[in-house]
């Protein structure tokens, strides 16, 4: 037997139990073990891995139950020979015949869609590993209440609970989270909406895509901000031939300039990605604009949580007079990225035929995910948990700016409010690709701004700062690290960096 095969990681989140069951299913399947091996005893293999010999036990039994492996009394557990001739049944243990070149399709010549050209936002996977990850849409998961979301999915799966995730609802949501939603989450960004006004969806990115389908023919002229969001923009240039770029100031998307388009985006509480927040001027501009030109408005109101210097304003739909706006919002930034429950909020005709429209791509979110997020927010851990993001976010926000003052004065644009990040536009000559590239190799993560602009080369000196993954002590430092290296790329000293070159 070799016992290389098998090793455990302790710094993994997964039980040792599980690790075990794993390494030995890999090494059945990929021929590793064949049919009637022994595998090892259990307190041989308990001692190689350096586990208790209780934890291997379980494992083999575990597997003996799943039809893995069998025992023979006063022998041990070997690989059972049923399972490898129902995996010799499987396709994908067929050997494929040889191909030529005449039995190859062309794909190009019958895809009508080739998304994975598109330029988007590129995030490093294995960002935990590195020191200084000032990277957006990521958390600290020492910030998050785990026994409290634990709790929630113990409730779920009660027999209390259990038909709220085991039926089908087709097109229907869970009814205790659309009223959480109307409770918790609307009100405070002042908005009334009934309960089929409300539709759940697997995150934001689900409602645009939605949103969208729905309204975007191939001539729609679509308004988008400039630098704005790149994963709407090429959603939308998926539907329309006709996008256009509006530029954005300090006040919001240039309403002067939105012209005969038919469909806006806008992120009116914290701009993506330069944080402005649309001013109420702007906002009453932008929607006299739509009803003038029977046009429609898609508000994302991200980020709305994340303010450290004053209240909120509030959201665009709220004094929306003419039902013209289309409200996206989402639960990835204050709960958990990786959950992916997010909602529109539309007048009941939309509604109607985006909820038609869910069914055939996915008919509903995962039940079980939306109550769990239900009992989280009628129990108030999702209130408990922003008052503690707050908290965190508040420090790590200030530690930012001080750093980003000492280190590139001038350079950050900081937001009159907050949000989790920074928009800092460098001098013309920097290469912020460039720069990310060289800060990676010290372990400090940015993102080149370039991708938030319609035309890249109007953003080459610009990248973003992200500061809800990194904690507060480790900002300085890090920033100190970016400096020097955008230090060598410019060929400047330190002394020349007391002079900023461009105001915020």
């Amino acid at each position: 037997m070799r016992y290389s095969l098998f090793s455990v990681d302790r710094d993994d989140s997964t039980t040792l139990q599980s690790q075990i069951r794993e390494m030995l299913v890999s090494a059945i399947l990929s021929g590793q073990l064949a049919e009637n091996t022994p595998v090892p005893s259990t307190r041989a293999l308990a001692k190689r891995l350096s586990v208790s010999r209780n934890t291997v036990m379980l494992a083999y039994q575990a597997l003996a139950a799943d039809g893995y492996l069998i025992t023979r009394e006063r022998s041990g557990f070997y690989v059972s020979p049923e399972v490898i001739e129902n995996l010799g049944q499987l396709p994908d243990r067929v050997q494929p015949k040889e191909q030529v070149p005449g039995d190859r399709v062309d794909w190009s010549s019958k895809l009508r869609l080739t998304p994975s050209t598109q330029f988007n936002i590129l995030k490093t996977e294995n960002w935990h590993s590195y020191p200084y990850p000032f990277i957006y849409g990521q958390v600290d998961p020492t910030l998050f209440p785990i026994s409290a979301w634990r709790d929630c999915v113990r409730q779920t799966m009660s027999i209390k609970w259990l038909d709220a995730w085991t039926d089908d609802r087709f097109t229907a949501d869970d009814p205790m989270l659309i009223e959480q939603i109307q409770r918790r989450i609307l009100i405070r960004r002042g908005v009334i909406a009934e309960s089929d006004e409300i539709l759940v969806t697997m995150g934001a990115q689900n409602a645009l895509f939605l949103i969208a389908h729905l309204f975007v023919r191939p001539d729609t002229p679509v308004a988008l901000e400039d630098p704005g969001y790149p994963d709407v923009r090429n959603i939308m240039q998926l539907r329309s031939s006709d996008i256009r770029a509006i530029p954005v100031d300090e006040e919001g998307i240039r309403a002067d300039l939105l012209g005969d388009a038919k469909l806006v985006y806008v992120t009116p509480s914290h701009q993506f990605p330069t944080n402005t927040t649309m001013t109420m001027k702007r906002r009453r501009e932008v929607l006299e604009w739509a009803a003038q030109s029977d046009a429609l408005i898609i508000e994302d109101d991200y980020e709305y949580e994340t303010n450290y210097r004053g209240q909120p304003t509030a959201a665009l739909r709220s004094v929306d007079a003419s039902g013209r706006v289309l409200y996206v919002g989402s639960l990835s930034k204050s709960i958990m990225p990786g959950l992916r429950i997010g909602f529109i909020v539309a007048p009941k005709p939309v509604i109607k035929e985006i909820r038609a429209m869910r069914r055939l791509m996915l008919r509903h979110p995962p039940g079980n995910n939306q109550r769990s997020v239900a009992l989280f927010l009628a129990q108030g851990s999702q209130d408990a948990l922003i008052s503690k993001l707050h908290h965190a976010y508040s420090n790590r926000w200030n530690a930012l700016s001080e750093a980003m003052e000492t280190h590139f004065p001038g350079w950050a644009q900081v937001s009159a409010f907050g949000g989790s990040s920074f928009w800092v536009s460098g001098p013309p000559e920097l290469d912020a690709t460039v720069l990310a590239q060289e800060a990676l190799k010290k372990g400090v993560l940015i993102e080149p701004g370039n991708v938030f602009f319609a035309d890249p080369s109007q953003g080459k000196n610009y990248f973003r700062l992200g500061f809800s993954s990194i904690h507060a002590d480790k900002i300085p430092k890090g920033i100190e690290i970016l400096s020097e290296t955008a230090d060598k790329l410019l060929h400047r000293s330190t002394n020349k960096r007391e002079s900023p070159l461009i105001s915020a």
